[in-house]
C-alpha cells in the first residue's frame, strides 16, 4: 500500500521530488558561497589576479570573462573598492551595482538580499549615512563571518547582518525604505516568496533596486539552463516577461527590467527596479508552486559558470 507521499508503485510525487531538488539545490549553493568566502577571507585571488567569484573556483583559476557573472569588483568605481576591506572586495560576486541603482539617499534604511562579504552594506551604509541604516540578508555563515569582520575593519557603525533566507526575510512588516541585491535572486528556489517578502518590509512608497541574471523571452527554462549551471547564476534566471510580471503580481508597480551586457547567449545582466505603492496593502508571503521551475539534479551542477 502506497502512503501519501507517494503514488502506486512507490514513485514519489511531484510535489514532493520538486521539494526534496529545491533542498538540495539550496545546499549546493549554501555550499559553494561557503567555499568562496573561505577563500575570500583567506585573501585568495585567482593567479590572474581577479577577485574570488563565478571565474575562480578552489583548486585553479580559469581566465576571468569580463562578460561572465561574477566578475563585479571592476563593475565599482576605483575609489569605492579602495576605501573598502580588500576581503570584501575579493568576495564581491555580483553582476552590476545595485547601490548605484538603488539611488540611495541620505536617512534611508536600506535591506541587501544575499549581502555575502558585505560590499553592498558597507556601500550603501556610506550612502544612508548615520542617520540610516543598511542590513545585510544572507543564509551562509561564512559569508556572515566575513562580512562581521569586514565591516569592523570598515568602522561601520551603522550595519546589521542577518541569518536566514530572503524567501523568508526576518524584519517587521514596512521597516526598510530601499531593498537592492546584486546577482542572488536568480538562485532562489521561490522566486515569488522573494518578492512578495520584499514588498512586506517596503515602506509604503518604498523601491527596489536590483542587479540579477535575466534571460530574453525565447529562452525556455531547459535553455537557460544549457548555458549555464543554477549555481553559477544562469539556469535560474527568470525572462524579462516573467520577471516584470512576478514584481506586479506582488503588488508592485513601475517593473522595469533593462538589459545593461550580455553574460550568455540570450541572457543579460540586467537593472531592476520597482515600487510599493503608497497606498498599497499589506501582504505576506505566499508560494505559487505553478510558477516556479523545478530542474533536473543534472542542472545543479557547482562548478563555475
Amino acid at each position: 500500500m502506497s502512503t501519501p507521499s507517494q503514488q502506486a508503485g512507490g514513485n514519489h510525487e511531484p510535489l514532493l521530488d520538486g521539494l526534496v531538488e529545491e533542498v538540495a539545490l539550496r545546499e549546493r549553493v549554501r555550499a559553494r558561497y561557503a567555499e568562496l568566502a573561505e577563500l575570500a577571507a583567506s585573501g585568495a585571488t585567482c593567479g590572474c589576479g581577479q577577485p574570488v567569484d563565478c571565474g575562480c573556483g578552489a583548486d585553479c583559476c580559469t581566465p576571468a570573462d569580463e562578460n561572465q557573472p561574477g566578475v563585479a569588483a571592476e563593475l565599482y568605481p576605483a575609489d569605492d573598492r579602495d576605501a573598502l576591506p580588500e576581503t570584501a572586495v575579493l568576495a564581491s560576486l555580483g553582476c552590476g551595482n545595485p547601490t548605484a541603482v538603488a539611488e540611495l539617499r541620505p536617512g534611508e534604511v536600506v535591506l541587501d538580499l544575499g549581502s555575502g562579504g558585505g560590499i553592498d552594506v558597507l556601500l550603501s551604509a556610506k550612502r544612508v549615512g548615520p542617520s540610516g541604516k543598511a542590513y545585510g540578508l544572507d543564509m551562509t555563515e561564512e559569508m556572515l563571518a566575513l562580512a562581521r569582520r569586514n565591516a569592523t575593519q570598515a568602522g561601520a557603525r551603522n550595519v546589521e547582518f542577518l541569518k536566514g533566507h530572503i524567501e523568508a526575510i526576518p524584519l517587521p512588516a514596512a521597516t526598510v525604505d530601499v531593498v537592492i541585491s546584486n546577482c542572488v535572486i536568480n538562485l532562489s528556489v521561490d522566486k515569488p516568496a522573494v518578492f512578495a517578502e520584499t514588498f512586506r518590509v517596503l515602506k509604503p512608497g518604498g523601491r527596489l533596486g536590483v542587479s540579477d541574471i535575466v534571460a530574453e523571452d525565447h529562452l525556455t527554462p531547459a535553455e537557460r539552463a544549457e548555458r549555464g549551471s543554477y549555481v553559477g547564476c544562469i539556469a535560474g534566471a527568470l525572462s524579462q516577461t516573467e520577471y516584470e510580471a512576478g514584481l506586479t503580481a506582488a503588488g508592485f508597480t513601475e517593473a522595469s527590467v533593462t538589459f545593461t551586457h550580455q553574460v550568455a547567449d540570450g541572457l543579460h545582466s540586467a537593472i531592476i527596479k520597482a515600487t510599493r505603492p503608497v497606498d498599497a496593502k499589506p501582504t505576506v508571503a505566499t508560494t505559487a508552486p505553478a510558477s516556479r521551475t523545478i530542474l533536473p539534479l543534472a542542472s545543479f551542477d557547482s562548478s563555475c559558470c
